[in-house]
């Protein structure tokens, strides 16, 4: 009740805001609420010859749960619980730190060292299903007298504070696991099938170039801090000399990957999602790959997250060359490696996927070669707490100043192929970050209360002047459409624009493009059957 619910205390404390607004009563009864609700909740999970097992473990998993949302400004919720099950091995270890291992040794260890000592008094069942229904009868009617002769303040606080339902440790866990597990274990549907009718457009007449767009799916991007939408640090200082458009007015899906990068390939929008349409529908890449477009999914992150599980795909994580990859990471220029070499195998319409490493915390410093190191001093431990803010913002910026330079030379490749292809480059942030304001950290909040940094992302666009010509597009058209509210919405329907995929899943007032080319296309190019796919 008082040692892992830390951050829980002082939401409630600033909520009803201290002693002197008239709320002694309530500040004095709440205490008393939280033991009698945690009593009701554990007397429920603890039965006979289990009791120490499970309590011990409730106390660790506390513990560990109270760690992370008093370093982190974090609360807990199935989705958080999601993103916990989908970080690799690498991503978790940077979590790891002699902080953490204090705070679960007295705080869990020490707790589990006094309950092991406890001698547990030997019921029969019958017995102890008898006393644990009276008790839990009179803790809930003391509950229920509580909050009716407290009714106003409670009501009060939690409308004014939902995140406080998500701070409570261990119901907060509780509730996380439970819906979890109703997500993962619900009965599975056949796979839905999307853009079944999907087929090229091909231009009139004289046989044009073959279309090549990179699609660059970055990682923990926020907005705010790029230099291309007034930031004052020159965060991309190698994009400003390239002839790109950036969005400024771009919302994420989700406040994780795990949520964003699914639902922003998916063709339901931000408003129709949840998370079984990730395993249970069909996405962009599957309807671009039916029409004939060839299509490859390379990762330096967690995985795809079952957005390319029926395309092919390279996984650079682990890349075997020292000039990308130190001390077991890869930097994102590990992306291109060996990309060219794809490309000359390719004689038709093709989408490739780089999926960044890119800003990923809280070790901001891993994240780029050392001589991206424009602002210091920064922050170089997992601790973020522990540092001034500045360096927390610098080591952020330098992963800004790198994924810049990957996105140059992304760019570059393309301009490179020129000859062969008509390009384009498009980056979007699968969600932002936080980094420390209101005491927040990272991401992965439930988006109806994550700030605005973990919600605003960059969206980049980069056409070649061939690709312009022969799609008539008018960059212009584009330009005005920079300050537009867009969000991963318009990103399916882009991309079957831009690559002039004809489907009925295809909604043009999703696609930014719609208003800005007049391809000369006449002819439309019949799906190719599954065997050519293959």
């Amino acid at each position: 009740m008082l040692c892992t619910n830390l951050p829980f205390w002082r939401t409630v404390w600033d909520g009803v805001g201290g002693w002197g607004n008239g709320s002694l009563l309530f500040l004095l009864s709440l205490p008393v609420f939280v033991t009698l609700w945690i009593y009701v909740l554990l007397s429920l999970l603890a039965w006979g010859r289990w009791t120490k097992a499970i309590l011990a473990g409730v106390l660790l998993v506390s513990a560990a749960a109270s760690y992370f949302m008093h370093s982190y400004g974090i609360v807990i919720d199935s989705n958080m619980l999601d993103n916990l099950v989908q970080t690799d091995s690498a991503e978790a270890t940077e979590l790891l730190s002699w902080r953490l291992a204090a705070w679960m040794l007295v705080l869990g260890g020490l707790p589990v060292l006094l309950l092991s000592r406890v001698r547990v008094r030997q019921r029969s069942w019958k017995r102890e299903l008898a006393l644990k229904l009276a008790s839990i009868f009179v803790a809930l009617a003391c509950l229920g007298g509580i909050a009716m002769s407290q009714y106003q303040p409670f009501a009060s606080l939690v409308r004014n504070h939902r995140e406080i339902r998500l701070m409570l440790v261990p119901s907060n866990l509780v509730g996380a696991l439970n819906g979890y597990l109703r997500e993962k274990l619900h009965k599975p549907h056949p796979l839905v099938v999307v853009g079944a009718d999907a087929h090229r457009l091909l231009p009139a007449g004289a046989a044009a170039k073959p279309k090549l767009t990179i699609l660059v799916v970055g990682e923990t991007a926020r907005a705010e801090n790029y230099g291309l939408n007034g930031y004052a640090r020159d965060t991309n200082p190698e994009l400003t000399k390239e002839n790109v458009i950036s969005f400024t007015n771009v919302s994420s899906c989700g406040t994780a990957t795990a949520i964003s990068v699914p639902c922003m390939f998916l063709d339901v929008g931000r408003a129709n999602y949840n998370d079984s349409l990730s395993e249970g529908r069909e996405g962009l890449l599957d309807v671009l790959q039916r029409s004939g477009v060839a299509v490859q999914w390379r990762d330096n992150n967690s995985g795809c997250k079952k957005a390319c599980d029926r395309v092919p795909s390279v996984d650079v994580s682990h890349l075997n060359d020292s000039t990308v990859c130190q001390a077991g990471e890869c930097h994102d220029m590990a992306l291109l490696s060996g990309l060219q070499d794809y490309l000359d195998t390719v004689d038709r319409d093709a989408v490739v996927v780089l999926h960044l490493k890119g800003s990923h915390g809280p070790d901001y410093a891993k994240r780029y070669p050392a001589g991206f190191e424009k602002f210091s001093p920064v922050c170089d431990t997992n601790q973020l707490d522990q540092c001034a803010s500045e360096t927390i913002v610098n080591a952020y910026d330098n992963t800004l100043v790198y994924t810049d330079h990957v996105l140059a030379q992304t760019i570059e490749l393309l301009k490179h192929n020129a000859a062969r292809f008509d390009t384009a480059m498009l980056y979007m942030s699968d969600h932002g970050e936080s980094l420390g304001e209101h005491g927040i950290y990272l991401h992965g909040l439930p988006y109806s209360m994550a700030p605005e940094q973990q919600k605003h992302i960059p969206m980049i666009l980069w056409l070649s002047p061939g690709l312009q010509q022969h799609q008539r597009i008018t960059a212009s058209c584009l330009e005005r459409q920079r300050d537009t509210p867009l969000s991963h919405d318009n990103l399916f329907h882009s991309m079957l624009g831009l690559m002039n995929v004809q489907t009925s899943a295809y909604r043009a007032d999703h696609d930014i493009f719609a208003q800005c080319f007049s391809p000369n296309l006449a002819s439309a190019a019949k799906p190719l059957p599954d065997k050519a796919l293959d």
